[in-house]
């Protein structure tokens, strides 16, 4: 493309909000984590390749269709999800670290479960630790 010769019209998104499809036979609960694989929206689980974008806004219940029949909203921004436990434990001391994806509402300080190798995938940047739980930028 060539450098423009009038005004244009750009499109312009906040960056928060976004839809994606649903992978199939998967339903996604709204306040859960969302994560991408192969371009198709589920819940946070462990697993490695995973990308966290957000948290759901809606229920999204596809488990009778095909990838892509429907869609979830998804808000990208900074959430509180339950801590992990024992070793996984994040304390305050791991805020500006990142925390990484248990399941769909859990995040854990490693990237590894107790055998030792890589396992999970991670959410986001741990932005504070309270007593109710891990406060995690996502997307």
């Amino acid at each position: 493309m060539a450098a423009l010769t009038k005004d244009r019209n750009t499109p312009e998104r906040t960056g928060k909000d976004f839809s994606f499809p649903v992978k199939a036979a998967t339903r996604i609960f709204a306040g859960s984590m969302v994560v991408l694989a192969s371009g198709n929206a589920e819940p946070g689980k462990t697993g490695t390749g995973l990308v966290a974008v957000g948290r759901a806004d809606a229920h999204a219940d596809n488990r009778n269709g095909a990838a892509g029949d429907i869609d979830v909203p998804v808000r990208a921004g900074v959430f509180r999800f339950e801590n992990s436990a024992d070793a996984d434990l994040i304390t305050r001391s791991d805020i500006g670290a990142d925390a990484w994806i248990v399941d769909d509402q859990t995040v854990a300080k490693t990237g590894a479960e107790s055998g030792g190798n890589a396992t999970r995938s991670k959410a986001g940047r741990i932005v504070d630790v309270d007593d109710l739980g891990v406060w995690v930028q996502l997307g």
